[in-house]
């Protein structure tokens, strides 16, 4: 069974319950939350996505995450995908959404930061490989290797909001 989203609208408020394939096929705007994943030394966790995986099967990603469920936040969803992705538990930090127009379908995207254990426990069934990169090598990366859409717009848009704070 195809997995119920909530559809919303430009202000992200909710406007009722669909299939991810309806809001995906129709290009309605529904929820999707990610994480940047950072060890203790700074480093981001990348992954590639497994080949049996119906969306991007076979590309790397900087961002972990899915959609979020009806009445999840995007907080979350996030902590649930951490948890099912990579056997990580805890709640990561919500840093800012936006609607994001690249990949399947425009989406709202929630961008969150997590500081996580160097070791993780991969599900097979969604990575397929990680390892972790330092900024510059993930610059390097993104021009060299192929990547998910969302990845491209979550990590530019992290590194602006980063570099704000700062």
């Amino acid at each position: 069974m195809d997995e119920l989203v909530e559809r919303v609208d430009c202000q992200d408020r909710v406007l009722g319950v669909v299939t991810r394939r309806q809001a995906t096929q129709e290009g309605w705007l529904h929820r999707i939350a990610s994480t940047v994943c950072r060890d203790e030394r700074g480093r981001i966790l990348v992954h590639r996505r497994s080949e049996q995986l119906s969306r991007f099967p076979g590309l790397h990603e900087v961002v972990v995450g899915g959609a979020v469920d009806v009445g999840e936040s995007y907080e979350q969803a996030a902590a649930r995908e951490l948890a099912e992705e990579l056997g990580i538990r805890g709640l990561p930090r919500l840093l800012f959404t936006f609607i994001n127009r690249s990949g399947l379908s425009p989406h709202w995207l929630g961008v969150h930061e997590a500081v996580v254990p160097d070791a993780v426990t991969a599900d097979p069934d969604e990575v397929a490989w990680y390892g972790w990169l330092t900024e510059s090598e993930l610059h390097s990366a993104l021009s060299e290797w192929r990547f998910t859409p969302d990845s491209h717009e979550a990590f530019s848009r992290y590194l602006a909001f980063r570099a704000a704070r700062t």
